[in-house]
């Protein structure tokens, strides 16, 4: 098996696009639309703070359960990129906690907005102590 290292990869027919064939060999990925263009993981209890991520610049806390984030780079417009998550009241539990854009109106190129929800009858949104999100989709 051979090694290939490299710091930069170029599409030969656009520089930004390179297609990569799937696992079964039928199919092609383009590898660029294909990678999360940011994620977090963040403390939404106490003082709300980012653990980890990429493509973030920072954390507002909006009230109870509610989070915004910004983007370091932005995001091409707000309705080309979507977003997904999830809330635990601790480490080891995600069963019916959701992170959900606050509202239709939450995507736009520079930042997004979450509410924190346990996904009961009541729905009730609170701050959690572990939240995380991936978003994907054509940076600016």
């Amino acid at each position: 098996m051979s090694t290939v290292k490299t710091n930069t990869l170029t599409g030969t027919t656009s520089a930004g696009s390179i297609v990569v064939t799937g696992e079964g060999g039928s199919t092609t990925t383009n590898l660029q639309q294909g990678l999360a263009k940011s994620w977090l993981t963040f403390n939404g209890s106490s003082t709300a703070a980012l653990i980890d991520s990429l493509n973030v610049s920072g954390i507002t806390d909006n009230g109870t359960g509610d989070f915004s984030f910004a983007y370091s780079n932005n995001f091409s417009t707000a309705n080309s990129y979507v977003a997904g998550g999830m809330v635990a009241p601790s480490s080891n539990s995600v069963t019916t906690y959701t992170l959900r854009p606050y509202s239709s109106a939450s995507l736009a190129t520079s930042s997004i907005r979450f509410s924190m929800v346990y996904n009961t009858g009541s729905e009730g949104v609170s701050d959690y102590p572990y939240g995380a999100s991936t978003m994907v989709g054509d940076l600016a």
